[in-house]
């Protein structure tokens, strides 16, 4: 009898236990208190229903209010005026920055210049100093072999140049002289008919500016010696940054990476080595097309005996290392060295070689050799020659395109939605399976 009462009683206290534990659940789940007349939302009725407003009489219609729109005044303003003040604001910003950008370089350019040539060098040079370190040589010694061996050969072609040109200089001033009476003889008897008059006018002029722009010539050449001192720092500050980028530009990128903040560190990581792989394959490339192109011209110059064959080939070499640019007017110096010396006919010959090796170099080499990770639009290439013409003279014409190409790589990286490569060298921590 006690037990049945002591289990009644464990009954009711579990009841109440159960009772008190769902309407606190009930009182944590209740809506919020609904303001007086809203019908409670059920299958049949969906949601609370609010008395019906009574219309102003006079009041404006309700203006509809967009997402992006933080007042009721923006409100006001049409979606695509707002739209168009949203970039047009960016767009002044972004141009600001860029501005700013092109100043501090143009301030700086001296180390600027010398350290984009050291990475083009650099990216040439690459290779060879892994070789060296595959075969067990330490990198200080193979930076050093690879930097003074370059060194060597660029001294050593630009001794065989001007050597040449030396030479050359009397012959091709009695063809200059010649050429120019041929040029005479053919302004009066060709096409324009210039009477003696009209050419000794013409001359006058000349004579004439180039007496009146004396003082900026002059002013130029007193300026040579500050030029050559510019120029034998810029060649240091080459050589030295090229050494140490070869030798410890791996440690140099880690060092800067690691400057940015945890979660960005891969994707920049990503983004430069995919740039720095792209200006080696651009550097290499570009060499191998100079090359063909300078050997392509100078089968032609050397089959018609031009002066200046050895120079001209030369200067075909670095002119391709500006697109478009380069090669034309290369080619248009040897067209006239062959004008001078041997006539219209040999000219002519010469010019449709140069215009033949273009065309090659530009639907046939570019396209293969360089492929597709360096491709950049034709509009773009001319824009960056010029804005590096500008702002640096030849050297910002041979350093525009590479970075363009860099830069290119490099946001197309940056944008790409994907996870980067773990890196060979990092350490993953996982935590055990429970």
């Amino acid at each position: 009898m006690r037990l049945s009462r002591f289990e009644r009683v464990r009954e009711r206290l579990r009841r109440a236990y159960e009772s008190g534990r769902d309407s606190v659940r009930a009182r944590r789940t209740r809506p919020a208190e609904l303001p007086v007349g809203a019908e409670v939302a059920s299958p049949t009725s969906p949601g609370p229903v609010a008395p019906p407003a009574a219309p102003v009489v006079g009041a404006p219609p309700p203006t509809e209010v967009h997402a992006s729109t933080v007042s009721r005044d923006d409100a006001d303003v049409p979606h695509a005026l707002r739209i168009a003040a949203a970039w047009s604001w960016r767009l002044i910003v972004v141009g600001v920055v860029a501005w700013a950008l092109i100043m501090v370089v143009g301030r700086i350019k001296i180390v600027f210049i010398p350290l984009a040539v050291a990475l083009l060098f650099s990216a040439l040079l690459a290779p060879a100093v892994g070789w060296l370190l595959r075969v067990r040589l330490p990198r200080s010694a193979a930076t050093t072999v690879v930097l003074v061996g370059g060194l060597a050969a660029v001294v050593a072609t630009l001794t065989l140049v001007v050597n040449e040109f030396i030479k050359g200089v009397p012959e091709l001033s009695a063809n200059a002289t010649e050429g120019v009476r041929q040029i005479q003889d053919w302004l009066k008897t060709g096409p324009l008919h210039l009477s003696d008059s009209q050419l000794n006018r013409y001359i006058d002029e000349i004579t004439r500016w180039v007496n009146e722009n004396t003082s900026s010539l002059t002013s130029g050449a007193l300026s040579t010696a500050a030029t050559v001192a510019e120029l034998l720092t810029g060649t240091l500050l080459v050589v030295f940054a090229t050494f140490f980028f070869l030798r410890d530009g791996n440690r140099i990128w880690r060092f800067l990476v690691r400057l940015l903040p945890v979660a960005a560190r891969w994707k920049v990581d990503d983004a430069g080595r995919a740039s720095w792989e792209t200006l080696g394959a651009y550097v290499r490339a570009t060499i191998l097309v100079a090359f063909i192109d300078a050997v392509g011209i100078g089968i032609f110059l050397v089959a018609f005996d031009i002066p200046f064959a050895f120079p001209l080939i030369a200067l075909v070499f670095l002119g391709a290392f500006i697109p478009i640019v380069g090669a034309t007017l290369s080619g248009a110096v040897a067209v006239l060295v062959a004008l001078v010396d041997s006539g219209p006919v040999t000219a002519l010959i010469i010019l449709a070689a140069v215009i033949g090796v273009q065309q090659v170099e530009g639907h046939i080499l570019q396209p293969l050799i360089m492929g597709r990770a360096v491709a950049i639009h034709p509009l773009a290439v001319v824009i960056g020659v010029a804005a590096g013409v500008v702002l640096a003279g030849i050297t910002g014409a041979v350093i525009a395109v590479p970075l363009i190409a860099v830069i290119n790589t490099a946001v197309r990286r940056l944008a790409a939605r994907r996870v980067p490569d773990t890196p060979p060298d990092a350490v993953v921590v996982a935590s055990q399976a429970p």
